[in-house]
């Protein structure tokens, strides 16, 4: 008899990408952890996986992310703040002692300098004896949404572009197991998106990628397998159940009908997926431990290659340890307690989930129709159109929760005065001033003269137009820092300005 759903692990994968799903292997398990110094954070690294955690998450600081080191003037008072810091090699070397890259995968959330993230990472790896071949996980480097939803952007959107397809290049010939890029429609839905928006944007952008990548002369097939996705899993369960199947189903026939892939590989839809951070509430914050439960089980439910499950506390502080341990044991828990893992698309056929998950579908085939007619991704956030979307949802959204209409516990509904404290994360204000001391021994005893070289040799292909990914490579080794290899590149591409 024939299924008219299709079966998991067959095209167009709406009921998972893997025949067996978790009955054969479980999602990794993740936990988004950085702050502070390098040493401080390999220790939380060494702790939760001491404690069952299957994958590393990388958090980088502020500064980091913006292509500024740890003591440049506008990094006072950030460093370590809202993830680890990484100014050079020699912080990277520390971020990872004692944890052995080629047996474990490690995502790193890092865009505007995933370049040389990837390039410090890769750097350590063979300082291990790894080969990169055999190096497996993600940067996040997915520009497009920096410009879209969260800000931490450097240069414009075209010269990033051509850094996104240059790491594509490199990284196929080098590490060819490593996720290239992990398009995010995470920090899409926590700007205020609808789930619809989510995926439309999101697969706005991958196209935007994809056809950019194919333009620099790489064939489809050649790249797609290893692109990977991040979504947002929020408090609408069975909604947020269906938005992982449609989007497996349109990617699916995204990248067989228009880019003309025909590897298996680059048809299948892998995704993070991270409970909604937006959801969790200062008020009462225990009871953020369940509404995490509902989300991390939406995601298992729809399939997620991997999953990050947000702490207690994480709308006060950073998470303590106890906080993550228990966001880490409620993973554990649906893997190994519920039994949802024993049946692939266990949700499916469900007459509401189907429903729910055409709708969806047909939301975002609307969506990705309009921005083609108005001459695509880059068209859409220059316009200010994408950006604007986003915002007019954010405000309905917030009107809902403050007329009622829509009921958040702990704020609108069952407030409760005397709800107890927890104990939150306090950041030693020591680190920042034993980061900066740490960097400027690095620079004191590197050779000043190759680093001058590698950052000359980095010049020439930025304005040449060559693959900029050896020459980044090169100058990490010299140990230059994250500043001064952006501060070359922003010599060359400028420096991007909204508005």
């Amino acid at each position: 008899m024939n299924d008219p759903l299709g079966k998991p692990g067959e095209f167009p994968y709406t009921r998972g990408v893997y025949r067996d799903m978790y009955r054969s292997r479980l999602w990794t398990m993740r936990q988004y952890a950085g702050f502070g110094t390098a040493e401080e954070s390999n220790r939380r690294y060494q702790y939760l996986l001491s404690q069952g955690t299957t994958g590393l998450s990388v958090a980088f600081d502020l500064p980091t992310q913006m292509g500024m080191d740890s003591d440049h003037a506008m990094a006072a008072g950030e460093v370590g703040r809202v993830g680890v810091a990484i100014s050079s090699l020699a912080d990277m070397e520390l971020l990872f002692r004692g944890i052995p890259l080629q047996q474990v995968s490690t995502s790193m959330t890092i865009n505007s300098t995933a370049a040389i993230l990837l390039a410090y990472y890769a750097l350590v790896a063979r300082q291990q004896g790894a080969d990169w071949k055999r190096l497996s996980g993600t940067i996040q480097n997915d520009i497009l949404k920096e410009y879209i939803a969260r800000g931490t952007y450097i240069y414009p959107p075209r010269p990033a572009m051509r850094i996104i397809t240059d790491i594509f290049a490199w990284a196929g010939r080098e590490m060819p197991e490593w996720n290239t890029i992990s398009i995010s429609g995470y920090h899409i839905r926590e700007a205020g998106s609808t789930a619809v928006q989510e995926l439309a944007f999101t697969f706005a952008n991958a196209i935007a990628y994809i056809e950019a990548a194919m333009q620099a002369g790489l064939t489809v097939d050649s790249f797609a397998p290893r692109l990977s996705f991040f979504f947002n899993s929020h408090s609408d369960f069975l909604e947020e159940i269906a938005k992982f199947r449609a989007a497996r189903r349109i990617y699916a026939h995204l990248m067989r009908d228009r880019f003309g892939a025909r590897d298996k590989r680059s048809l299948m839809l892998r995704f993070h997926v991270q409970t909604a951070g937006s959801t969790l509430t200062a008020q009462q914050p225990d009871i953020n431990i369940v509404r995490t439960a509902i989300q991390a089980m939406a995601a298992v439910l729809g399939g997620a290659q991997s999953l990050h499950t947000n702490s207690r506390d994480e709308a006060l502080s950073l998470p303590t340890e106890e906080s993550a341990r228990i966001a880490l044991r409620t993973q554990q828990i649906i893997a190994h307690e519920t039994g949802v893992v024993n049946t692939p698309d266990p949700a499916g056929g469900s007459d509401a989930i189907e429903a729910l998950t055409d709708s969806i579908e047909q939301g975002v085939l609307a969506y990705l129709r309009q921005i083609d007619e108005m001459g695509g991704t880059l068209k859409a956030i220059e316009t200010g159109y994408i950006q604007n979307e986003i915002q007019n949802a954010a405000y309905e959204y917030q009107r809902a929760i403050e007329t009622g209409r829509r009921i958040v516990v702990g704020i609108n509904r069952f407030q409760q005065e005397d709800a107890h404290a927890i104990p939150t994360f306090h950041l030693d204000p020591e680190l920042e001033r034993s980061q900066v001391d740490k960097l400027r021994q690095v620079r004191a005893s590197r050779s000043a003269a190759s680093v001058t070289e590698k950052l000359a040799a980095l010049e020439q292909a930025a304005r040449c137009g060559g693959n900029l990914m050896p020459a980044i490579v090169d100058a990490a080794g010299a140990y230059a820092t994250v500043g001064e290899i952006s501060d070359r590149l922003r010599g060359v591409f400028g420096e991007y300005r909204e508005g």
